[in-house]
């Protein structure tokens, strides 16, 4: 048995396409050897001849001293005449009449004659007597003229056919359209195979798709109690969860033939051309049976039928559509064809392809909790130099609402930034500044800002940082910077959940809107006027006032009333009926008004109360242009306690209960830590305080 090498083999070795030679010259170079030869076969029909003469023309131009040479085979007498000799026949100049093709001319010369031979044995005495040059030529031989006739003939039909066959070839874009473009992965090594040991953050959807890895490597454990695998599972979710991931690791753990292919690639401006992919496709998953089909974005093929199509167009994404279905409902799972499929618009999908007996088996691949992200860090940061200071489960509670694919950007931008930095391991500094980098957008320490703008943008960052802090309902200010970042932003304020938030009170939004509103109306407390930097908070504030009064039901005016269409894709756009009319329209813009009005009120007392320190604030802005937790505590004081931790040091010493998920702290739970944890876990907050203060410095 030959020993596997360590070099990883290439995964795409085995797709189609990139197994068959290509052509080595385009296409083009055949037109134009094709065009030359053309012009070639044209040359030699309309090129012409010498004019013909009689032979007794000839001897009388022979007898008045008229010819220099002649030349005498079999077929053909070839006669060249002095300049000015006069033969009696006139040249024919072809009339052009309008416009039309212009073939070649005749490129014969009035001193260049024939003459059709006789029998005529004084011919060489008369050539002799005259002193005219003669010599003699072999005769042509039918060999010659068949060959003149049928070569350039045989390179046309010999080019035409080569090209046509090349177009025709397995892999070619034009012969071949009808067929499927899914790359098949098969056969491959531990280096290149990924496994569910590569997946992380995704425990129950795990759970759930092992089942289709047990169903291949043993279906007579399911077929022998007369049950029947789903014929389709259907990976849901947000992107950057880990669908299409998730997907390889089943094709990986089962280690059976995987074909991938994109929803886009079915549809064609051809009819037909879709179904007849989808036809090939399944055609070839039977013949490589047991095997798994993965269709990603499902969603471009898979749309509900009749929605948004044009009167009397031929909807081809519909008769693709109707072939898939036609495909999974008719294929039988004993002969080992699993499709599995992922989208993040399961609303747009048509109902008969969610039915049972398709994809009647649903998987939510949703974004991952604390435990899930400490999982996936730990994957992603493997194979990094990591400092001893870095903590994965600090970084997980910074990172609330991140994908598996926006956990390994972070991770990778850690790495970029202390490669730049010249380190030799990464630090948790690195960390913090990749995250900060993928939520507000690169830091632009040489943008010019006058000092009268930037006076404006360091008392509206402090407005909303004062809001934030003095509310409890908010979440908690970690980081306030005035250095521009991003596209437009001039200055943030980051408000991090140091958990994960799944509800909302009626309260915590209206503290979230005051917290929007704290920008604005302290550049109208401090300088009477107000600016355009609110733009982006006044968006998020309407957009939550509306949602609070249509969408969740929190107004005494109009009840416990909602307007949402959670199952109609096209809801909010133009053209789509409201269930209510013009009178309640009327009340909920009241209603919207009425929220903003009332939170605008507080935050204009609160931070009338408290001007002294949205000054002292803005102040200590303008001198270090960033302020971290512990520089913010120092001059507003201690945050009003809340329901939830506040700052990333009390979240270090946070364990998670497997029970009930709850968070308790070190002072509470400390008798279930052993005294080595409990160590590293003190250690980790000194590191970090330590950290803080020399950044302060």
């Amino acid at each position: 048995m030959a020993k596997k090498t360590l070099k990883p083999s290439n995964p795409y070795k085995n797709q189609q396409e990139n197994n068959i030679p290509r052509p080595k010259f385009p296409i083009m170079y055949y037109v134009v050897v094709i065009v030359l030869l053309i012009g070639v076969q044209l040359a030699f029909f309309w090129s012409g001849s010498t004019q013909e003469i009689p032979y007794s023309t000839f001897r009388k131009l022979i007898a008045e001293n008229q010819v220099v040479s002649v030349k005498i085979s079999p077929e053909k007498i070839y006669v060249k005449l002095k300049p000015g000799a006069e033969t009696g026949l006139a040249i024919k100049v072809p009339q052009k009449e309008g416009p039309g093709i212009a073939f070649p001319q005749s490129t014969s010369k009035q001193d260049e004659i024939i003459v059709n031979p006789l029998r005529d044995d004084g011919l060489i005495e008369l050539l002799e007597s005259k002193g005219i040059k003669y010599q003699g030529m072999p005769s042509n031989t039918w060999i010659s003229e068949l060959l003149q006739w049928i070569v350039p003939f045989g390179l046309l039909i010999g080019i035409y056919f080569f090209v046509f066959r090349r177009m025709g070839a397995p892999g070619s874009q034009f012969m071949n359209i009808g067929k499927n473009k899914a790359a098949l992965y098969e056969n491959l090594d531990e280096h290149t195979r990924i496994t569910f040991k590569d997946v992380a953050g995704l425990d129950e959807a795990k759970a759930e798709v092992m089942e289709v890895v047990d169903f291949l490597k043993d279906p007579k454990k399911y077929t022998t109690l007369g049950g029947k695998l789903p014929k389709g599972v259907l990976l849901v979710g947000p992107p950057g969860t880990g669908k299409t991931l998730l997907a390889k690791a089943v094709a990986g753990e089962a280690d059976v033939p995987f074909f991938s292919i994109s929803g886009s690639d079915f549809v064609e401006m051809f009819v037909g051309v879709g179904a007849a992919r989808v036809r090939d496709l399944f055609k070839q998953a039977k013949e490589k049976a047991p095997c798994i089909i993965f269709i990603d974005e499902i969603d471009a093929v898979g749309r509900s039928r009749g929605k948004g199509a044009m009167m009397g167009a031929n909807d081809e994404r519909e008769n693709t559509l109707n072939q898939l279905l036609v495909e999974m409902d008719g294929f039988a799972t004993d002969k080992g064809v699993i499709l599995i499929a992922a989208t993040n618009r399961p609303d747009v999908l048509d109902s008969a392809l969610l039915r049972p007996g398709r994809f009647d088996r649903q998987i939510m691949v949703d974004k991952p909790d604390l435990k899930g992200r400490i999982d996936i860090f730990k994957v992603h940061t493997k194979d990094l130099s990591l400092s001893k200071d870095v903590n994965l489960k600090a970084l997980a509670s910074q990172t609330p609402g991140f994908a598996g694919a926006e956990i390994a950007n972070a991770a990778n931008e850690a790495a970029l930034l202390a490669s730049r930095r010249n380190k030799k391991s990464i630090e948790m500094k690195d960390f913090e500044d990749a995250i900060e980098r993928c939520v507000a957008g690169l830091e632009k320490k040489n943008k010019v800002i006058n000092p009268r703008e930037k006076q404006i943008v360091a008392y509206h960052e402090a407005g909303h940082a004062i809001v934030s802090w003095m509310m409890p309902d908010n979440d908690p200010v970690q980081k306030i910077s005035i250095v521009p970042r991003g596209m437009s932003a001039l200055g943030y304020t980051m408000n991090i959940p140091l958990e994960d938030r799944y509800l909302m009170t009626k309260s915590e939004l209206l503290g979230r809107i005051c917290g929007l509103l704290g920008g604005r109306i302290a550049e109208l407390i401090i300088f009477s006027e107000i600016s355009t930097g609110a733009q982006n908070d006044l968006e998020k504030v309407t957009s939550i006032a509306y949602n609070m009064v249509t969408v969740y039901g929190m107004s005494e005016k109009l009840g416990n009333l909602s307007f949402y269409e959670s199952n109609n894709p096209y809801y909010g756009g133009p053209g789509i009926d409201k269930k209510y009319g013009e009178e309640t329209a009327r009340l909920i813009d009241r209603e919207v008004m009425s929220i903003v009005e009332e939170s605008r009120m507080k935050v204009m007392n609160l931070l009338t109360q408290n001007r002294h320190k949205l000054e002292q604030l803005a102040s200590e802005l303008l001198l270090k242009e960033m302020l971290q937790y512990s520089q913010i505590e120092e001059i507003l004081g201690k945050r009003p306690e809340g329901l939830f931790p506040v700052h990333i040091e009390e979240e270090l010493l946070l364990v998670n209960d497997d029970e009930n998920h709850e968070k308790l702290t070190v002072q509470s739970n400390s008798e279930q830590l052993s005294d080595k944890e409990q160590a590293e876990l003190e250690e980790a907050v000194a590191r970090l305080k330590q950290g803080r203060k020399i950044q302060e410095n």
